[in-house]
């Protein structure tokens, strides 16, 4: 695959790549998959029945990322794909996948992106989902992950789900199911401008004794752009889970948190918080003493928030 300035951008934006990487990997662009590798440990295969691809992971396999990053640069272009990815048991790898659009023209260009994840026996998997949206077009940029997460009994997850910026519209749907000592740790980073609107809901359900999941959520809307989350964590046996919304609001923006927590069992232990708030205008003028203008105080604010 030749990557053109456009490609390499995109990449290294979403998915941390400064080049093909020598691991497994899949890269799609403009509706198509345009190059891919499987190694000793990981498979990387495409499905026959419909688009997208299967990725197995080896039981044991240690220290070893894939990476499955989709990148869209015309306009008008919609696409839809279907991953599964099976992580063996006892297995301990990096999954990175995202997407990047880049618009030059007028009409939506647009990607559905839904994921099986399957996590084996005491397999742990850190998931790193980056979306983000550029282009001197005036077309819409798209992006609606659904994410379905079913962990096994001592399975261990760590998600990363991260939009940057220059999305228009984003629906992102994850659901969870939790076995025995599953462990489930998702931390969301959303920043919208303009008129964008972000819509996160997320269903994970403790099914299993020891089960835990902590969920927490960064947000920051600017401008007219609008944003609605609704995390709900339900534990059905005796298991812990902790909802945490932290929102900054500027400018005409708009935000709706409604975490919420459903205890099934009575040893269940949950807990749930939001706040939304401006930026403090003591951290401002903290800043500004130090030689910032009022806008890189604000963006040295932000940042660090995000992270």
């Amino acid at each position: 695959m030749n990557l053109n300035a456009i490609d390499s951008e995109l990449l290294k934006t979403v998915a941390d790549l400064h080049r093909i990487p020598s691991g497994a990997f899949n890269i799609r662009k403009d509706g198509q998959g345009v190059e891919r590798k499987s190694t000793a440990h990981i498979q990387v295969r495409p499905k026959t029945d419909k688009p997208g691809i299967d990725v197995i992971v080896a039981p044991g396999t240690k220290n070893e990322a894939v990476h499955i990053p989709v990148l869209i640069t015309l306009s008008g272009v919609t696409d839809v794909v279907y991953n599964t990815i099976e992580i063996g048991e006892g297995a301990d790898v990096t999954v990175v996948a995202g997407c990047g659009i880049h618009n030059p023209g007028s009409k939506k260009s647009q990607h559905d992106g839904i994921h099986e994840i399957i996590v084996r026996k005491g397999a742990r998997m850190r998931y790193v989902e980056k979306h983000y949206g550029e282009g001197e077009g005036t077309g819409e940029r798209v992006l609606n992950p659904k994410t379905i997460l079913i962990m096994e009994k001592n399975s261990m997850v760590e998600m990363e789900l991260t939009q940057i910026k220059g999305v228009d519209s984003t629906v992102r749907d994850t659901k969870a199911k939790l076995a025995e000592g599953a462990s489930l740790t998702i931390v969301e980073r959303l920043l919208t401008h303009g008129r964008q609107e972000a819509v996160s809901d997320m269903l994970i359900e403790l099914e299993g004794e020891g089960s835990n999941a902590k969920v927490i959520s960064r947000s920051v809307a600017k401008d007219d752009s609008k944003q609605i989350f609704r995390p709900v964590v339900v534990a059905k046996a005796p298991a812990k889970g902790h909802v945490e919304c932290d929102s900054i609001i500027m400018d005409r923006g708009k935000i709706s948190s409604s975490p919420a927590i459903s205890a099934e069992h009575p040893d269940a232990q949950l807990t749930h918080e939001a706040a939304i708030g401006k930026i403090a205008e003591e951290q401002l003028v903290k800043l500004e003493t130090l030689g910032l203008s009022e806008k890189e105080a604000e963006d040295v604010i932000l940042r660090g928030f995000l992270q």
